[in-house]
């Protein structure tokens, strides 16, 4: 059937089960903006900033698990969307990112806002090419799509000239390569296997690609008996009510959470990277412990100490460990408690200014089962992480690289792909005001996300470290701000909270208005974690 080549890609792109492009449109892809809206079962979502375009995507493809697309134009679009390819990347999201080059006679002439496009990505990406026809402009995408999906999943970034989009394009669509890794997950299966049975304290550490395979991991954890630790920021990944669960692997952790990793002698890494957080600071695994890691695309670390890696699925995976494996029972109350120690809230004086603790138990209790909760950077974020409890699967989206500005975007993204789930973004004031004008997005469209602002008027992680390093505070004051009014500007409802007696009626009126809703929590701003003060720590 005879067609142009934008309306080839967005052919493959529905085959390819994508159904949202986020953008701000350009003029370098004219075309492919007009083949998405022309497309019944695509959705092209027009956002306020690049910025937010990339993170909808990455949480769009990290929440339903198959590619979103994000669409840039040149040298300044590429550039302000580049945060949400690099979150893409070091998440292990799938995601298709396609950019307007400029046109093609024009290229290598520093023309308008030219940049080199595949080479800018590279670092970020994995998979950054240019088109040099546009007869191979589909094939391209299928092969995007193919390395966005397989092995080390990630974004795949494709530069266009301009030009190519409205040329015909008359061949066959493309095949997408999907096949999985080269290992066979029962003969993973049997080594690890091998592994466990020898082992007296066997623990996992799970990431985002176990989350599809989360009923597999309670299986499997319970009928080894291994206690699991999550990876950081991917606490959904395994429930934390369950009496196995050790601990999310994220930042300020008291020292008996690591416990049960300390005394560990193997240590199964199941579908994600080793990250700086999730191995606290590279501490982890400790020398003398064994290593396995498996998950698609999966490579082992450098480091001392025995270590495989499997490049297998991980859902394929437990179902044949589960039956190989001999049955134990391990006793790991010790670490269960320690976990119930670091998320029950303390005893503290009375105040009267309003506790980042307590705007999370009390919007936690308000809230109904699977809402998904987005958050964003930031040292509010340690408040979510330790107090919210995530329960049920598929509830969190948090950026492992630590991006500020992801939380109201994400939870735009969430929104429209699940209309009838409760999303809530979680974010503070530095990060609502880089991308926090996504709200207007959020109301064009009808998705009714609750973002809760903690507003205490800093960067408050930056002003952590410098008062530790420093005693004094340098470039980190913000506001104060309106929020309540601005988000009323973009169209949602605003409400403010200055005081703990108003936390829980606020937050349920937020629950109940059934349209976009910003929250300005006036929290205090001398608590900078749960565990210190920023005077105490000014004063040392």
């Amino acid at each position: 059937m005879g067609s142009t080549v934008a309306e080839a890609v967005v052919r493959l792109l529905v085959r390819s089960r994508v159904r949202r492009a986020y953008t701000v449109p350009g003029e370098s892809f004219l075309g492919l903006l007009d083949a998405l809206e022309a497309e019944p079962s695509t959705t092209l979502v027009s956002t306020r900033h690049e910025g937010g375009a990339s993170f909808m995507a990455e949480a769009d493809a990290k929440f339903c698990g198959v590619p979103a697309v994000v669409l840039g134009s040149r040298g300044p679009g590429a550039a302000n969307l580049s945060i949400g390819v690099h979150t893409a990347f070091q998440d292990e999201t799938p995601m298709l990112v396609l950019l307007g080059q400029v046109e093609s006679e024009d290229l290598g002439r520093e023309s308008f806002q030219e940049v080199d496009l595949a080479a800018f990505f590279a670092p970020l990406a994995t998979w950054s090419r240019e088109a040099a026809t546009a007869a191979e402009v589909p094939a391209l995408v299928a092969e995007a799509l193919g390395a966005a999906t397989t092995g080390r999943r990630g974004p795949a970034v494709l530069s266009v000239p301009g030009d190519f989009w409205a040329q015909p394009y008359d061949g066959e669509l493309p095949p997408v390569d999907t096949s999985p890794g080269q290992d066979d997950a029962a003969a993973a299966a049997r080594a690890i296997a091998e592994a466990l049975d020898g082992a007296s304290a066997p623990v996992v550490i799970a990431g985002g690609g176990a989350r599809p395979a989360r009923a597999e991991l309670v299986a499997t954890a319970e009928r080894l008996g291994l206690a699991v630790y999550t990876a950081f920021r991917r606490q959904d990944a395994f429930p934390e009510d369950h009496p196995q669960y050790a601990g999310h692997l994220g930042m300020g952790l008291a020292p008996d959470l690591l416990g049960a990793l300390e005394k560990a002698d193997v240590v199964l890494v199941l579908g994600t990277r080793l990250d700086e957080t999730t191995t606290q600071s590279y501490r982890f695994p400790l020398p003398g412990q064994r290593l396995i890691m498996a998950g698609n695309g999966v490579q082992a670390p450098d480091r001392d100490g025995p270590t495989e890696a499997f490049d297998v699925d991980v859902r394929s995976l437990l179902q044949h460990l589960a039956d190989l494996a001999s049955p134990r029972t391990r006793d790991w109350s010790d670490a269960r408690a320690a976990v119930d120690r670091f998320s029950t809230p303390g005893d503290r004086p009375a105040s009267d200014r309003i506790h980042p603790t307590d705007v999370v138990t009390t919007l936690r209790r308000l809230v109904p089962a699977g809402t998904v909760v987005t958050n964003d950077a930031g040292n509010f974020a340690g408040f979510v992480h330790r107090y919210w409890r995530f329960t049920d699967p598929g509830t969190q989206l948090a950026p492992a690289n630590g991006a500020m500005g992801y939380a109201v975007p994400a939870a735009v993204a969430a929104k429209m792909a699940a209309l009838d789930t409760t999303v809530i973004a979680t974010v503070g004031d530095g990060g609502v005001l880089m991308t926090g004008q996504e709200v207007e997005t959020a109301v064009r469209h009808g998705a009714g996300i609750v973002v809760i602002v903690f507003q205490n008027g800093l960067y408050g992680t930056i002003a952590m470290h410098q008062a530790k390093v420093h005693g004094r505070l340098a470039g980190v004051a913000i506001g104060p701000l309106d929020l309540a009014g601005w988000a009323r500007g973009l169209g949602a409802e605003g409400l403010t909270i200055d005081r703990p007696e108003e936390l829980e009626p606020t937050l349920a009126r937020a629950l109940a208005c059934g349209r976009p809703c910003v929250v300005d929590v006036r929290t205090d701003p001398d608590v900078i974690t749960a565990d210190s003060r920023l005077a105490a720590l000014l004063a040392r």
